[in-house]
């Protein structure tokens, strides 16, 4: 009864807390003004904005908007309290652990909730049917499963679907063994791989809390309702087609759909609810095995690509009617507006550059930080990578804090040293201004501090001239906005057009290629190429700037598809800089 050649770089691994973002039908700062619970953090996961809220017990509550109103009700000691969760819930039937249970009476009132056991990593029991068509089945996680909900809700693909609300997902305080969660290690394995947006701990539960909704099974109210069983078996075929086929028009489907997870409401008068149609009144239930199709997939992946190139191209410009959500706060670093708030799978800071708060979510490290990579240099950690956006980047882990190594015979040794690495805040600050300056460079994205403390400190970091002068700039927490015993990730947009241009036009029209390979590839001379690194110097020191340390590999030529050279306005290649650690003003 109810109602995605790979080269992973070798920097500490984090414990990136369990993805795609979510279409969801919540404003994108619905908690904005809003009275929260004491101690309280709004967060973002999948799309999905939740309040969470530690328990009594020393659990976690995560509220949607759908449960904030009900956080009293939702309370553990309020429904799952050993004694009354024994007297009053009621097992409903299927296959999963599923109950019906009433809160207590709270502020005069008490609520009917559908209560789920998640069954992330156990095994899937498909019969042969459902098995054959969709082997790679799992059960999706806890957020996965309310965030695939909520973008259901919102879609209107014709027809409305109509679902239970969602409430919240609470997370007991007890860690379990692995024996007694049901799980597999390579099915939880595989699904962290899959999603790593949030946290998933092998070894503790998920309950998955619904709004109860009113109503029966269709099974259930087709047999109270109809007498004749042959017009029933129909009647109860053709519903859960219909239903399966507006489901898909939505771009979802369920594995295992059954008329189980179809809800009638029976009128006083023994009859079905209708629609406008005149056809049953119906809502779905049952949505851990919920995925969009590869049609919808494909279209969410297009769009999103296509929203970031036009927040990209917009990122700096100032408009009235933006607003940045309660999780993120504007901020101006070196001249440089950011986008500041928490990477909350990780535990980590995220700065964007611009002023569009859209673009946050793009650079948050689970889009990028486990997508297959590529190594690009092979004195430092730099890797490109095509996130799960589809969105090619440039990540490179910063050396701030360590000592430049060169042969005490380089006559440039002295002055890099006396110079040292920039800080990430401080590349990104040099690339847009030398851009101001009629100097190309590659575009700085964003910069990313891991969560977690690393042993870099101790081990590399022998220079604190720059996290003494960024002493000024804190996090929104009063936190150093440096810290040496933290990694820091500068993130680049891989360089294949112009912003401008990509925008209007999602097309490659050109391939960067770094004067030491063009060279190699015979695409130029040995002498041109050392033409044309001098000659970019020269443009710097007119510009007021100066590279310390010029290498062919941090200089790019960009060709077009159909092999001939960009060329600049005089007539000679168009060059761009791919490298500021040691550019820097010169001394006036």
């Amino acid at each position: 009864m109810h109602t995605n050649d790979t080269d992973h770089p070798p920097i500490p691994d984090e414990p990136i807390a369990g993805g795609h973002p979510a279409a969801s039908e919540e404003p994108s700062d619905f908690f904005r003004g809003r009275r929260l619970p004491p101690n309280s953090t709004p967060m973002r996961l999948l799309g999905v904005d939740y309040v969470h809220v530690p328990t009594s017990n020393g659990g976690d509550l995560y509220l949607t908007r759908y449960g904030l109103p009900f956080v009293d009700h939702l309370q553990w000691e309020n429904w799952r309290d050993d004694r009354w969760f024994k007297e009053n819930r009621e097992r409903l039937n299927g296959t999963s652990v599923v109950y019906r249970i009433p809160t207590k009476v709270v502020n005069d009132r008490a609520i009917e909730l559908v209560v789920k056991y998640c069954r992330v990593g156990e095994d899937v029991p498909l019969d042969t049917r459902a098995f054959e068509e969709f082997t790679q089945a799992e059960f999706n996680s806890p957020y996965e499963e309310f965030a695939l909900v909520m973008e259901l809700r919102a879609r209107r693909a014709g027809v409305r679907i109509r679902t239970h609300h969602p409430l919240a997902i609470y997370v007991p305080p007890e860690r379990l063994e692995l024996w007694q969660t049901g799980r597999k290690v390579h099915r939880i394995e595989r699904k962290k791989a899959k999603c790593r947006d949030v946290e998933l701990d092998i070894l503790r539960g998920y309950v998955l809390i619904y709004q109860w909704i009113k109503g029966e099974s269709a099974d259930v109210a087709l047999e109270l309702t109809l007498g004749d069983p042959v017009r029933r078996a129909q009647e109860m075929m053709r519903l859960t087609l219909k239903a399966k086929a507006e489901l898909q028009r939505n771009g979802f489907q369920v594995v295992d759909h059954k008329p189980a997870h179809v809800i009638l409401r029976c009128r006083q008068d023994g009859s079905l609810l209708r629609d406008r149609t005149g056809d049953y009144a119906y809502a779905l239930i049952d949505f851990e095995l919920l995925q969009r199709t590869a049609e919808y997939e494909q279209k969410i992946q297009t769009s999103r690509r296509a929203s970031y190139l036009r927040h990209q191209r917009d990122r700096f410009e100032v408009r009235a009617n933006l607003k940045c959500p309660a999780h993120l706060k504007p901020v101006r670093i070196l001249g440089v507006d950011y986008i500041c708030g928490h990477a909350d799978s990780t535990h980590g800071m995220l700065w964007v550059v611009g002023r569009d708060p859209e673009l946050f979510d793009y650079f948050l490290p689970e889009r990028w930080r486990r997508t297959p990579g590529k190594r690009l240099s092979d004195t430092n950690q730099t890797y490109y990578t095509l996130t799960k956006d589809q969105i090619n980047l440039v990540w490179k882990l910063s050396r701030v804090g360590e000592q430049p190594e060169l042969r005490a015979s380089d006559s440039r040794a002295a002055r890099v040293a006396a110079w040292g690495y920039n800080s990430p805040f401080e590349e990104a600050a040099i690339a847009l201004e030398l851009k101001s300056k009629g100097i190309d460079t590659i575009y700085p994205r964003a910069i990313y501090m891991s969560g977690l403390k690393s042993t870099r400190a101790d081990l590399y970091v022998s220079d604190s001239r720059r996290y003494e002068s960024h002493r000024e700039w804190v996090t929104p927490e009063g936190d150093a906005l440096l810290r040496p015993d933290h990694n820091y990730l500068t993130i680049w947009g891989f360089w294949n057009g112009l912003d401008e241009i990509l925008a209007s036009k999602d097309e490659a029209y050109c391939r960067g290629v770094n004067l030491e390979e063009a060279r190699q590839n015979g695409i130029v001379t040995a002498p041109e190429a050392r033409r044309l690194l001098r000659h970019q110097q020269q443009k710097l020191r007119t510009a007021g700037y100066e590279d310390l340390l010029p290498k062919p590999t941090h200089y790019l030529l960009s060709i077009r598809h159909g092999g001939s050279l960009v060329l600049d306005e005089d007539g000679t290649p168009a060059i761009r800089i791919c490298n500021f650690e040691l550019i820097r003003k010169r001394a006036t």
